[in-house]
């Protein structure tokens, strides 16, 4: 099945599931995260648009002859199939015809302008998000600590992570990239580089033809940086790119921000809103987070022997990894990661909820000398919930870059996030 240095995804199990169950799969994602060479290991046929002579051809078949854009053996995979809008709506119609499964996947690192017109694909095709590495992909987590047996009720955890704090930056500032994990090590830091500049000279222009400043894209994306893993405002990051482009409005960085969203480059965290015993009001804002650290870190020009310089900024980085670890492996149970705060400050990091409304705490430290007071935080926060009483929490965990799993007398889980898998 082709490259002999690929490296199996959690996905594919996703992937083979929905092509038993319906006529097209999409997975999206951000570029380089590895869609296309997952996808062609389930493909027969394979349509890659990105190439200028194929793209003429179909596009031109699009709009005259469809049925030839449906010749060859099947399952056939258009890559980046979202140059051709037209194809979502040919394709359901030729699923509705042909009646059958797994006919169809469609990879694309960007989302096309909605079509009001276009068919929502219900019951005919199915969306997937395919994310960089988790660090268990990677093979830099143990994988000693499961997320779906926690939820399944173990009562123990154990185990050694292999990552120690300067390891724990070279991950953050490489990402889960698989190019930048096949790479040699000195050559691992430089692919968020180039993705960086690809996406701020090039990516994203062509996401919807709108001309974009480069120098205002990057001010943008390094001001997000900066506020990675917080609750910052538009407000916030528009005052900080003003104080060197005062021309930017709100209108405009609404333009930027949802390019990025389209490029699946900013993935913010949306807020949990439980019933509390408390009368204080909870946030509902959301949490800026990029789709993998590496791309914040690229922003703000740093390294992991700048991140071993600055604490403050290694603790809000080393969170948006492990949200990126945390989400990968959720989805797998089809949950989702959320974030809690109320006005009076307290907060948690990380909820992961499930379909069947089981969920979890998660604090994340990256030292051990805030392990205690993250324990009896998710304490507090459990008695303050109203749920907690008929559904309490399946576990409640503190999340670290520190060595050993272990379970603390309250009941809490200690995880380094180097032990953890799905």
């Amino acid at each position: 099945m082709g490259n002999d240095k690929y490296i199996s995804r959690l996905i594919e199990g996703k992937i083979s599931e929905r092509m038993r169950l319906v006529g097209c799969v999409v997975i999206q994602g951000a570029k380089w995260c590895g869609k296309s060479t997952t996808a062609k290991r389930f493909a027969k046929t394979v349509v890659e648009l990105q190439s200028p002579v194929t793209f003429k051809i179909y596009n031109t078949m699009a709009s005259t002859d469809a049925k030839g854009l449906f010749d060859g053996e099947k399952p056939i995979l258009f890559d980046e199939w979202q140059k051709i809008p037209l194809l979502w709506d040919l394709i359901r119609h030729n699923v509705d015809q042909l009646n059958e499964k797994g006919l169809y996947i469609l990879t694309g690192s960007a989302t096309p302008v909605e079509d009001e017109e276009r068919h929502s694909g219900l019951g005919r095709i199915t969306r997937l998000i395919m994310r960089p590495m988790s660090l268990w992909e990677s093979g830099d987590s143990t994988g000693t600590v499961s997320l779906s047996e926690l939820f399944a009720g173990t009562d123990s955890v154990g185990g050694i992570s292999n990552l120690d704090l300067n390891q724990i930056a070279h991950v953050i500032c490489r990402g889960g990239w698989p190019s930048a994990v096949l790479a040699g090590k000195d050559d691992q830091l430089k692919i968020a580089t180039i993705y960086y500049a690809d996406l701020i000279e090039h990516d994203i222009t062509n996401v919807d033809e709108i001309k974009r400043n480069p120098e205002r894209a990057a001010s943008i994306l390094r001001s997000y940086a900066r506020n990675i893993s917080s609750l910052a405002t538009n407000k916030t990051i528009q005052d900080d790119v003003t104080a060197n482009d005062s021309t930017l409005d709100d209108k405009t960085l609404s333009s930027y921000t949802n390019a990025l969203r389209k490029l699946f480059v900013i993935e913010d965290m949306l807020a949990w809103s439980p019933k509390m015993r408390s009368r204080t009001a909870t946030r509902t804002s959301a949490k800026r987070q990029f789709v993998d650290p590496s791309i914040a870190v690229a922003a703000l020009g740093s390294s992991p022997a700048g991140l071993m310089k600055d604490m403050n900024t290694f603790g809000f980085l080393f969170e948006s990894l492990c949200v990126r670890d945390l989400r990968i492996y959720a989805d797998l149970l089809g949950g989702r990661v959320l974030h809690f705060r109320e006005e009076k400050g307290l907060e948690v990091d990380a909820i992961i909820r499930l379909p069947n409304d089981d969920w979890a705490a998660i604090e994340i430290k990256l030292g051990g000398q805030e392990i205690d007071q993250a324990a009896a935080n998710l304490k507090t926060f459990v008695n303050r919930l109203e749920i907690g009483e008929k559904n309490p929490p399946k576990f409640l965990m503190v999340l670290t870059g520190l060595p050993r799993a272990y379970k603390r007398q309250d009941g809490v889980f200690v995880v380094p996030i180097g032990c953890m898998r799905w």
